[in-house]
């Protein structure tokens, strides 16, 4: 600077506007070199106000709870229960009766299907087993099993009838085998049971103690 006072008033003047232009052209490059962004550097685009929430998963729909029955008048005002099975309606005690009552689906219909056991009071002996299927307000008999001793279920979509069998001299608590069959329903509404597949398992008569266990053999 002191150097340019040395010259005239014309050289100071257009030393200045030199001088000046090269200022401004240098705080212009400051400028855009300042943090290396260029027009970045003036801030961070302004968020929208708008906040995103996650849809919740629809719940999935509970299962329609199955309508009750009253099993003994059911199965008193059904015609293929017989006589000797509907003499055994009586409660155990009070208005406990030896019955019991399965609700499920097994014919394939809109509507539910009941599993009903009937036992006697003393041991629990299955005297029938019977399956109902829903049609309309009533219910209809699509399946009787009376051979005794027998009980029925449903397993993962079909019937499995237990049948055990006694041989002379066996107690009612322990059979000498039974006979496990499955039925699965075919042929729609009109349809029936078919049967799919049978089993038969021997027991021990040891185990349950029917015959005198061998004794032990003595050391040599």
């Amino acid at each position: 600077m002191r150097g340019l006072s040395r010259h005239s008033g014309g050289a100071l003047t257009a030393g200045t506007t030199a001088l000046a232009g090269l200022s401004a052209l240098g705080l212009l490059m400051a400028g855009c070199s300042t943090g290396g962004t260029g027009t970045r550097d003036e801030g961070e685009a302004p968020k929208s106000d708008k906040v995103a929430h996650a849809t919740p998963s629809p719940s999935a729909s509970s299962p329609a709870p199955f309508t009750k029955v009253d099993p003994v008048k059911l199965l008193k005002a059904d015609p293929k229960v017989s006589s000797r099975v509907k003499a055994q309606l009586k409660p155990c005690t009070k208005d406990e009766y030896p019955i019991d009552v399965t609700y499920g689906h097994l014919t394939g219909a809109t509507g539910q299907d009941v599993v009903v056991n009937v036992m006697n009071c003393a041991d629990a002996v299955g005297l029938g087993a019977y399956v109902y299927r829903a049609s309309g307000s009533s219910y209809d008999n699509v399946f009787t099993a009376e051979e005794t001793p027998v009980y029925a279920e449903i397993d993962r979509g079909d019937l499995v009838v237990t049948r055990q069998m006694y041989a002379a001299g066996d107690k009612p608590a322990f059979a000498s085998s039974e006979v496990v069959t499955t039925y699965r329903w075919s042929g729609g509404a009109s349809g029936k049971f078919a049967q799919q597949d049978q089993v038969e398992n021997d027991y021990s008569k040891a185990v349950g103690g029917n015959e005198t266990a061998a004794p032990v053999p003595a050391t040599p």
